[in-house]
């Protein structure tokens, strides 16, 4: 099987990468706000996972939606942990690249994060988004307890009627209670606001959630 393939399938646990015990280095604060970058949820703040394709971009979409406290990036949905980049592009961890999204429910509800989610990207591509290829580029959403879970796939059931009603395909998004989530290297973190002219490749279907 060749490698491109082998990055299209998720790898089992017993042969994924065995990582390591040391978090990866990051700052301490987001680059743009200030804001504590790996502090507790504050009081009366919710928390998801979402992983939308590369994670540059998906961490804008965020970070400049109204309501959201604090974004940072990172890996998660898969075995291997304090994973790097190199290996999660390998296709050897199960990871996603996610973005962790804080938000202040008084100002945007879950349901408005993840309209922003679902309009955002194509989540009907499977193991990947647009010309990004490989298991990490799967659409997913982690959840942070059931209460979530259920509204998540209430969320998704709706917009997959909207998919159908335009003729478009079934979403192939992964949806569980969040694992693990182990911070991407410091460079990741507010990539495009370090470096406006990078990439992203973010694109959605042009298909609004009601």
């Amino acid at each position: 099987m060749s490698l491109s393939m082998d990055k299209l399938n998720l790898v089992s646990p017993e042969n994924a990468l065995a990582g390591r015990d040391e978090a990866l280095p990051t700052s301490k604060t987001h680059f743009l706000n200030d804001r504590p970058l790996k502090a507790d949820v504050p009081e009366g703040f919710s928390e998801i996972y979402l992983g939308l394709g590369c994670f540059w971009g998906a961490e804008r979409r965020f970070w400049e939606t109204e309501g959201v406290y604090v974004t940072s990036v990172g890996y998660q949905g898969g075995y291997t942990p304090n994973a790097t980049y190199d290996e999660v592009c390998s296709g050897r961890t199960g990871h996603v690249e996610v973005v962790r999204v804080v938000y202040d429910p008084s100002v945007i509800s879950l349901e408005g994060v993840l309209k922003v989610f679902w309009e955002a990207h194509d989540p009907t591509q499977g193991m990947r988004q647009g010309n990004d290829q490989g298991t990490q580029y799967r659409s997913a959403i982690y959840a942070v307890n059931e209460a979530d879970l259920a509204r998540v796939k209430a969320s998704r059931d709706a917009y997959q009627k909207a998919l159908n009603d335009a003729g478009r395909g079934e979403i192939t998004t992964e949806i569980a209670i969040a694992g693990p989530y182990y911070y991407a290297e410091e460079y990741h973190q507010q990539y495009l606001a370090k470096n406006p002219s990078g990439y992203c490749g973010l694109k959605g279907t042009g298909i609004a959630c009601i």
